[in-house]
């Protein structure tokens, strides 16, 4: 061996202290955030189906559609006008009827089409395009395309109290008597 042998680390170390004679506790590494983790909810999803088609006769790059629950198509304004059996039948299979529909061209002749179901509620009489009803603590507000009203609208009432005590219940027209109504807790 030789003259300038060096002892090993543990050695040198075992030396200068006396070994610690009750055994170390583990040490908690994980991230301390409480027991649901990040804090908050999970988004809504947006789509409850998404499918891709192959559509050649379909003109445009996109198309926006809803579907009244007996089946009938509206069209938005500003989309195409014409026959969009493909889109709708890529959706059907596993969305029935009331839904909201977005159809975008991939390329060529495929497009992506989503949808999501919808609650259509009929307001016969009602006016206005969006109609805004908040509850919170007793306190209630309406109105109507923006401005405070007076009163309420019942059928939307009762369809908010179903599923919340407090809410912000949101219906925009979108054909005739019908309404698409979201309703958020507060």
């Amino acid at each position: 061996m030789g003259l300038f042998r060096r002892k090993p680390l543990h050695e040198r170390l075992l030396k200068q202290g006396d070994p610690p004679t009750a055994p170390l506790e583990p040490v908690d590494t994980k991230p301390q955030w409480g027991e649901v983790g990040i804090h908050g909810i999970q988004r809504p999803r947006a789509w409850d189906v998404v499918a891709t088609v192959r559509a050649p006769d379909l003109e445009g790059d996109q198309a926006e559609f809803s579907s009244l629950p007996d089946g009938t198509l509206i069209i938005e304004e500003d989309a195409m006008a014409e026959d969009l059996e493909p889109l709708v039948l890529a959706i059907e299979d596993d969305l029935l009827p009331p839904y909201r529909a977005e159809a975008v061209r991939q390329h060529d002749d495929v497009w992506a089409v989503a949808a999501r179901r919808v609650d259509l509620l009929e307001l016969p009489g009602v006016k206005g395009e969006e109609l805004t009803l908040t509850m919170q603590d007793g306190t209630r507000s309406f109105s109507v395309d923006g401005r405070t009203e007076f009163g309420s609208v019942h059928a939307l009432e009762r369809f908010a109290q179903e599923r919340y005590d407090s809410y912000v219940a949101v219906a925009h027209h979108v054909d005739g008597d019908f309404f698409e109504v979201r309703v958020n807790p507060l």
